[in-house]
């Protein structure tokens, strides 16, 4: 419809289900991730809230708008939020589902419009795509929801050279970015950053600082990738050009970075331990795709290949976005445990019925060994009682065979981890 060949995706099969499920869908995230090309595969007719011929039948009948066959998408509904409040009343109307598609890349203010949701609309959060869909999801790929049914991997001894994994972590996820030669990539991706501090921010508040201050909170976030930063060392970076900036309004720009779903927040996992340690409760911050991220620290090839540890960071980020992306299906979500006495597991997959999976990161194959002993320290601090024993354990590397070694342990690279 929009003249361009669909890229399948991993949030198709969750679009899906939900149109069976609700009478409407929301599916959220970051302008150009996918969104609209998704909504139109899944739907039945369209219209787009953007388009000036739109916005004068909204002025004139808000109610035609909503005209047209079911799945009718209304792209970016939040630039026409009275339609809330119609589609609402039109599911309540009707016992059908799947009567509506929507997708916004951004969060309105709440408001009471919002929360009518409530049993109505059910959303989907659409991420960048993984290196499973950049890939063309390959027929030999390791599948997260078969790990969850204790299925071990066949061994593959094949492994990727670290040029490799600099590539796929440079090659965006924003699908029109995706074919791009790495130094127009990167340059989109600044063009990205400019549009979010000097446009996209101020849709949704009077921001009284400079765009520079936004950039720089975002470089801020970029260096700090898969860490559990505090908004104070944000702070620290941030002053270098905006002196008097404080932590409270750091805190207000980040809350504006998540609700244009350019910062995600990894949770910690809250469980019960056997030892008196105290659970860590930061959360870790990401940026909305890796490859954002190194473009905003300038990062190319040749640096990060000198660079290990920005290297690393980044590649941890990947890895924790995919396995976002692919645990959608399961009604996944994708923590991480940290404890007072140092014991760390990097992400960890957690079902709706209780079940959950301990992933560590390692960005070299010869690492393995090493996380697969980190994360059996780290699951012995677990009260298994409560919690129950782990679905699997599972190392996921750039460079590394696929496997299961000695104490069960999987292991793999990312460029094979799929849904």
């Amino acid at each position: 419809m929009l003249g361009q060949r669909y890229r399948p995706r991993v949030v198709d099969a969750v679009v899906a289900t939900a149109l069976k499920t609700a009478g409407a869908v929301l599916v959220e995230g970051a302008r150009a991730c996918g969104k609209t090309m998704t909504a139109v595969n899944a739907a039945a007719s369209c219209v787009f809230l953007d388009d000036p011929d739109v916005e004068q039948l909204l002025d004139i009948s808000p109610k035609a708008v909503l005209d047209g066959d079911a799945p009718r998408l209304l792209d970016e509904w939040q630039l026409a939020p009275q339609l809330w409040n119609l589609v609402r009343r039109q599911v309540d109307a009707s016992t059908d589902k799947g009567r509506f598609l929507l997708t916004g890349s951004a969060v309105p203010a709440d408001d009471e419009t919002r929360h009518t949701g409530a049993g109505r609309v059910l959303r989907v959060r659409q991420r960048t795509m993984s290196w499973w869909e950049k890939n063309s999801s390959p027929a030999d790929g390791v599948s997260l929801a078969r790990l969850f049914d204790g299925h071990q991997p066949a061994t593959s001894t094949t492994t990727a050279e670290l040029d490799d994994v600099v590539f796929m972590l440079l090659r965006p996820g924003f699908p029109a970015m995706t074919d791009l030669p790495a130094a127009q990539a990167a340059t989109l991706l600044r063009a990205y950053a400019e549009e979010v501090t000097h446009t996209d921010v101020r849709r949704l508040a009077d921001v009284r600082h400079e765009p520079v201050v936004l950039w720089q909170l975002l470089a801020a976030l970029a260096r700090a990738a898969a860490t559990d930063v505090s908004v104070q060392t944000l702070v620290a970076d941030v002053r270098a050009v905006a002196p008097t900036i404080t932590a409270e309004t750091i805190s207000v720009y980040l809350d504006l970075l998540r609700r244009l779903f350019v910062v995600e927040a990894q949770r910690p996992w809250a469980t019960r331990l056997r030892s008196r340690a105290r659970l860590r409760t930061s959360p870790k911050l990401h940026l909305v795709d890796p490859a954002f991220a190194a473009a905003l620290l300038g990062a190319d090839a040749a640096r990060l290949r000198t660079d290990l540890n920005t290297l690393g960071l980044l590649f941890e980020s990947a890895v924790v976005h995919d396995l976002a992306v692919l645990a959608a299906p399961l009604g996944g979500q994708v923590l991480h445990y940290r404890d007072s006495n140092g014991h760390e597991i990097d992400a960890v997959v957690v079902l709706p019925d209780g079940r959950w999976g301990a992933v560590e990161v390692k960005l070299g194959g010869r690492q393995v060994a090493a996380g697969a002993r980190s994360l059996a320290d780290a699951v012995a601090q677990v009260d298994t009682a409560a919690a129950g024993a782990p679905a699997f354990r599972l190392v996921v590397t750039g460079t590394g065979p696929t496997l299961t070694v000695d104490d069960g342990t999987i292991t793999c690279p990312l460029a094979r981890l799929g849904p």
